[in-house]
């Protein structure tokens, strides 16, 4: 009976030896094919058999066994009727709330407080204007604004001058709701770089992107009403903090 034990583990064994010398083996060989993926951060096999999962970072690549061909696009689960792919970057570019840097942003308080979002924005993405006229119904909140200039050098600019202010969160508000020009400032100006740079590092493309304490990422403009059904979700889950 002591034999059976010993074969399974023999059998663990070899199947884990060959999926490392697979996983080698693909590495050699886009490594001498194609320079790009010389550094390559992961191997892995996907739900589709024959199919190989190669990452770079946060981007992702298909391969099949020998690396002869690579594929970059989605692969969709047509059982399950799931984007593979998305849920995989989704879980990549995650961001625990109490993992953001806080310090790079202003806040904007209203009510009690008590509920919590980050959201990245832009003083020139035309959502964003709309998602802040309907977040001013959205009482009892604190937002953690991230300067998030991305769509032209003049929002650089604004940005600058928001993130320069005497009062951050009263400028802001001035010019999305009110389009009334920010002032000309000046400051130290690196937490907006960092802000561009967490940005790069997580894959947020778009503005407004917000990020609710439970973890939970929606990129978009979303309505007050939304906002307060995320926040209540965001509050019954784990805190992340």
């Amino acid at each position: 009976m002591q034999l059976i034990p010993t074969l399974l583990a023999t059998a663990a064994f070899a199947l884990s030896f060959t999926a490392s010398a697979q996983e080698a083996a693909i590495r050699k060989t886009l490594a001498e094919r194609i320079p790009q993926m010389e550094k390559i951060d992961e191997v892995r096999t996907t739900a589709m058999p024959g199919l190989y999962e190669v990452r770079i970072g946060t981007d992702l690549f298909y391969t099949d066994a020998k690396g002869n061909y690579v594929i970059q696009g989605e692969l969709i689960d047509t059982k399950a009727r799931r984007n593979l792919t998305e849920d995989r970057i989704n879980k990549l570019t995650a961001v625990e709330f109490s993992a953001l840097p806080l310090k790079d942003a202003f806040t904007i308080v209203r009510g009690d407080g008590k509920r919590k979002v980050a959201v990245f924005e832009g003083p020139n993405c035309g959502y964003c204007k709309r998602f802040e006229r309907d977040m001013q119904n959205v009482d009892n909140i604190t937002v953690y604004l991230f300067l998030y200039p991305i769509l032209s050098p003049d929002s650089a600019e604004k940005s600058r001058n928001i993130w320069c202010a005497k009062d951050r969160a009263a400028t802001w508000h001035d010019f999305m709701l009110r389009d009334k020009t920010p002032n000309t400032a000046s400051c130290d100006t690196s937490a907006i770089q960092r802000n561009l740079a967490f940005g790069k590092k997580y894959k947020i493309t778009g503005t407004p992107t917000l990020i609710f304490t439970d973890g939970s990422r929606v990129p978009g403009a979303i309505n007050a009403q939304d906002v307060e059904k995320r926040l209540a979700e965001a509050g019954s889950a784990p805190s992340s903090n």
